[in-house]
């Protein structure tokens, strides 16, 4: 089964994505753990990804595109994957249509003001990148990750000011996915705001599991 994760920063596609692979045995493919990995092996995309986020840029469709042909290539995404983070455009989607059609699309939907409720007191491992909330997902252990042991910190990135323009780029970006794939009936919508164990019991009737 092939499927892709969308919906707003904050609509816990990560934390999904982590029951998701446990429900179903596909890997879990982030575009973020995609440019890392090239990064690491300092292949000839990898260095390319590499000057363009160390110039402060967003890396361009076709590199983007490029690399998830490669990571959808490999052995464990031959049965399926989750995506998460790719397509974020159109264009990307498109691309992505002609050489791994996708099966279903699984909207996590969730207002404005759930997000910035929800990310303000999210916390995430720096080791893992497993997603905590300081309300409904703490840590065992304050600051450490139950998983790896890793430091649990806020990201810049969760902080008001900058999740307000991370949903203003989202909805003029990636919003329009959503139109995209509904046309061609594979689009699933999920509402986001339940508490986890809700989401994933809706997540596993749309899907056709028990």
């Amino acid at each position: 089964m092939k499927l892709i994760f969308l919906g707003p920063p904050g609509a816990g596609k990560g934390t999904l994505a982590v029951k998701a692979v446990e429900i179903l045995g596909l890997p879990h493919i982030s575009t973020g753990a995609i440019f890392r990995s090239a990064i690491a092996d300092q292949s000839a995309l990898g260095l390319k990804v590499k000057a363009i986020i160390d110039a402060g840029k967003l890396v361009d469709d076709d590199t983007t595109i490029e690399l998830v042909k490669d990571r959808l290539a490999q052995a464990d995404a031959q049965k399926g994957y989750i995506l998460d983070g790719f397509p974020r455009t159109v264009p990307q989607a498109e691309a992505l249509a002609g050489f791994s059609p996708v099966d279903k699309v699984i909207n996590f939907d969730i207002p404005d003001e759930g997000v910035l409720k929800r990310l303000g007191g999210r916390r995430v491992c720096r080791q893992c990148g497993y997603n905590f909330h300081n309300v409904y997902n703490k840590p065992k252990t304050e600051g450490v990750c139950d998983y790896c042991g890793g430091e649990v910190y806020i990201r810049d990135d969760d902080r008001p000011e900058a999740v307000q323009k991370r949903l203003e780029v989202y909805r003029a970006q990636t919003a329009p996915l959503i139109d995209f794939y509904r046309k061609k009936g594979v689009l699933v919508d999920i509402d986001a705001s339940p508490m986890v164990d809700e989401i994933v019991v809706e997540f596993k009737r749309v899907l056709g599991l028990k």
